[in-house]
């Protein structure tokens, strides 16, 4: 309770005005997308990509705790999500006929979902966090690449008789009322779609809550400072290993939750979806956004996941603008100069207003 406490005290500091605005604008625009959807001024385009969008944020939350706060190049929370869709799916399917309540099923699915991708995160974070650099880089890569073609080979069913299972082909008949639950390179097919924008929004707040609270907490300062110097941090007393996983643990978690929330908004999803493009996608929303900076990171995941289907209408220019606008994104967010202005303007704000 006591750093509970401290995430939302009163003061005037940047991290504690970065929470406010995190929080702040999540909100607004929740409630600005609901007036939206009351009124039916929100075209069903958009309507399509509210979900998606709520669970590449989280995702990316949780990358942004691994690179901006870690200081470790994550490239395989694709795969993390993976896990946690496909877990997720298995997990609603198996519960169909005993949890009616679709809300209550789909919480229940998202946390198995999470656990499991942490389980993972656990297991590969213990090898792979004594690498540094691009070998770390190239491992949690090679990582999102076996999960995918693990899930493309793997075949799951559930009728009376409980759980099949079996690797590389089919070696199992289901009962009349059986459902497959995956069905190997084809993925997950006829999955009931329970997803909802308002778990989504949840789920981005629980995300913030978690990162800033550890980020405040003493396992956070451990965590950047070993980020900062890690000869200086051992050498001191610093865990440099289990603050490592600390983060790598938490970012899995996340990624996992933000899987299961988008599996189980569609009704087929094929694992080839979360593929080595979608770890890049995600991290170029993390760097983009600024490492570190959470509010960044959500601003930028929801104007590059907008932007493409905006300029739709435009076919031959679309990722050419695209591409123009990533450029541009780049440039003001590494410009010191800019920095510096900004900075000055807010520490005069803040100034003036005390």
């Amino acid at each position: 309770m006591k750093t509970a406490s401290k995430l939302f005290s009163p003061g005037g500091d940047k991290m504690k005005r970065g929470r406010l605005i995190s929080f702040a604008l999540v909100i607004a625009a929740y409630i600005i997308i609901e007036i939206l959807l009351k009124t039916g001024n929100l075209s069903s385009l958009f309507k399509s990509l509210l979900v998606p969008v709520t669970c590449y944020v989280v995702a990316s939350l949780g990358l942004n705790l691994n690179v901006g706060i870690s200081g470790e190049l994550n490239l395989g929370q694709a795969g993390f999500m993976s896990v946690g869709a496909f877990c997720g799916i298995c997990v609603s399917g198996m519960l169909a006929n005993t949890i009616t309540v679709p809300v209550v099923r789909l919480m229940i699915a998202m946390f198995c979902g999470a656990c499991l991708a942490a389980v993972f995160g656990f297991l590969i974070g213990i090898p792979v966090l004594k690498l540094q650099g691009d070998y770390l880089a190239i491992v949690t890569l090679a990582f999102g690449q076996i999960i995918k073609s693990i899930f493309m080979n793997t075949y799951i069913g559930f009728d009376a008789d409980g759980l099949h299972y079996s690797f590389v082909e089919s070696k199992f008949k289901l009962q009349p009322g059986g459902k497959m639950l995956l069905n190997g390179p084809m993925g997950a097919t006829g999955t009931q779609k329970i997803a909802n924008f308002t778990v989504g929004i949840v789920l981005i707040l629980i995300a913030l809550i978690i990162i800033y609270n550890l980020m405040i907490s003493r396992s956070g300062r451990a965590i950047m400072a070993a980020r900062d110097n890690r000869i200086a941090a051992e050498s001191i007393g610093v865990p440099i290993s289990k603050t490592k996983m600390l983060a790598f643990v938490v970012s899995a978690f996340l990624a996992g939750a933000a899987g299961a929330l988008y599996g189980l908004n569609y009704a087929t999803l094929v694992p080839n979806k979360f593929d080595f493009n979608t770890s890049i996608l995600i991290l170029v929303f993390v760097v983009l956004g600024g490492l570190g900076n959470m509010t960044g990171t959500i601003i930028s995941t929801i104007v590059l996941l907008i932007l493409p289907e905006l300029l739709r209408s435009l076919q031959d220019y679309r990722m050419l603008i695209y591409a123009v606008v990533l450029i541009l994104i780049m440039l003001v967010t590494n410009n010191e100069w800019l920095k510096s202005r900004v900075k000055g303007f807010t520490s005069g704000k803040a100034k003036g207003g005390a």
